[in-house]
């Protein structure tokens, strides 16, 4: 299997290369020249395995310079037991209306990027070696909240790699925030921005295209690589929760081999749901990707409207600020496979998003595109409303990016009169956000977040993840704060580490 970028298909490299690197030196993004198809043999298989044996033959599907064994054992230290508190790593809870929940947060951050983010620096230390680097890997990662700390708690201390997460001062939640600021390990920086997540990611992605910021980091033993989905490490492994989830379903009696889902993703960066729609080309059966946003919803007006992306917009801070994000990174990797690989057209695409923050789709393309998805947004008043109605209707509860995807869906589903059973990616402990959720639920505000815990728990019986508890009484050991034009200087800090 050989990778491309999305924006120069001609030059063909390994995935240990890809993983290692990050980004093209082009700026476009890695993608496997062709899907691998799942065959009826190996449906049979991952019928019989558990998480951990489902993600290593997925990812031998697409990383095909790893050995078979090197995966598998990969994924049993990524997705320890210990870890994820049991053995079902990514449980399903089934719901009414066909609503079921793929709950991806019982990992060490409580969050669905740790399903990727344990994964990654197992994928990456191997591909360094694979490709005879002697470098160490500087990791930039810029953040909406659940990626940092994800990271963070990956690398920390992982021989070989230094890692530094921007994040945006004031767009994520306290708690997203405190488990970021208190990282401990010898190879980790955080830093803050006066700006939102978009400035940060465009800040990362030009030190990737920076070409004296490398050639100095060159000269000083050091290499730059990323660990957010614009690495193909890190989107690859969340392709085999929804194979998994899949699997589950028919175990469970919900639907038949080869009957037809729907996947329902709270979306801001695009990656999540792109992870739904690789798994979808290689023999998942998917009637609809559902694409859900909140009120930043440039991705809804995408699909509505005929392939018009437009940034140019307000930018809003919400309850769900995972998904506060205008620039939707990912959705490069969408083009680049509805357009038959047409690597001019997207790097013509990026330029125009670039230089006028909008472009248009051709028609035939986005054709093609509107056939497989839909979508919709949520603000944060019925955000609210969801949360809630969940909770006493169903006794379900749920965080606020999740109640996003729960409203989009219902929606679509009153909409179209579809009623194909859904999988819902519930994609963050409802305690993360647990101010909005306290609110939500009609209980009583705390000023200290620790409190806030508790009355959550009082509400509704639902104990804290251990993880978040841990984090009381801790002291933040990073509290730098830079304007957006000083990211590029903060690439000195990793000298120090």
């Amino acid at each position: 299997m050989e990778y491309v970028s999305t924006r120069d298909k001609s030059r063909r490299v390994s995935s240990a290369y890809a993983i290692a690197n990050g980004i093209a030196p082009d700026g476009g993004l890695y993608c496997p020249a062709e899907f691998p198809a799942l065959s009826c043999q190996d449906w049979e298989q991952l019928a019989a395995m558990d998480y951990k044996g489902r993600a290593a033959l997925i990812l031998g599907k697409f990383l095909t310079d790893f050995e078979p064994a090197e995966l598998e054992d990969f994924a049993k230290k990524a997705y320890a037991d210990e870890k994820f508190g049991g053995s079902i790593t990514a449980p399903v809870a089934a719901l009414r209306e066909g609503k079921h929940m793929l709950e991806l947060w019982h990992g060490p951050t409580c969050a669905f990027k740790d399903m990727a983010l344990q994964m990654l620096p197992h994928l990456l230390t191997a591909s360094l070696r694979k490709t005879g680097e002697t470098r160490t890997a500087c990791i930039l990662v810029a953040t909406s909240g659940d990626t940092g700390k994800a990271a963070l708690d990956g690398f920390a201390d992982v021989p070989g790699t230094k890692i530094m997460v921007y994040y945006p001062e004031n767009g994520v939640s306290p708690m997203q925030k405190l488990q970021m600021t208190t990282q401990a390990g010898n190879n980790v920086e955080v830093v803050a921005i006066r700006g939102n997540f978009d400035d940060a990611q465009s800040a990362v992605k030009r030190i990737f295209t920076d070409t004296a910021t490398r050639d100095k980091l060159d000269r000083d033993g050091l290499m730059l690589s990323s660990a957010n989905s614009i690495n193909w490490g890190r989107l690859a492994p969340q392709i085999a929760y929804y194979v998994s989830a899949y699997c589950d379903m028919v175990a469970a009696g919900a639907i038949r081999q080869g009957e037809k889902i729907n996947v329902c993703v709270p979306t801001g960066n695009f990656g999540n749901i792109l992870a739904a729609y690789i798994a979808g080309q290689m023999g998942l059966p998917v009637n609809k990707f559902i694409c859900a946003s909140n009120r930043n919803n440039v991705l809804t007006d995408f699909f509505q409207k005929g392939g018009s992306y437009d940034k140019n917009r307000d930018f809003y801070t919400t309850v769900s600020p995972s998904m506060d994000i205008l620039i939707s990174s990912n959705l490069e990797r969408l083009l680049f496979f509805a357009s038959g690989q047409d690597d001019k057209l997207v790097a013509s695409l990026m330029d125009k998003l670039n230089t006028e923050g909008c472009y248009a789709l051709p028609g035939d393309i986005f054709s093609k595109i509107g056939a497989d998805f839909d979508a919709g947004c949520c603000d944060d008043t019925e955000t609210a409303r969801t949360i809630r109605r969940l909770w006493e209707d169903e006794h379900y509860l749920a965080d606020t990016h999740t109640a996003v995807a729960v409203k989009v869906y219902e929606d679509y589903r009153a909409r179209t009169g579809d009623e194909t059973p859904t999988v819902i990616a519930s994609t963050a402990s409802p305690f993360k956000f647990c101010r909005a959720v306290v609110e939500a639920l009609g209980g009583t505000l705390q000023k200290d977040d620790f409190s806030q815990l508790d009355v959550l728990t009082a509400l509704t019986g639902v104990p804290a993840p251990k993880p978040l508890d841990a984090l009381h009484g801790k002291m933040p050991r990073f509290d730098r704060v830079v304007d957006k034009q000083e990211i590029l200087s903060t690439v000195e800090l990793l000298k120090g580490l």
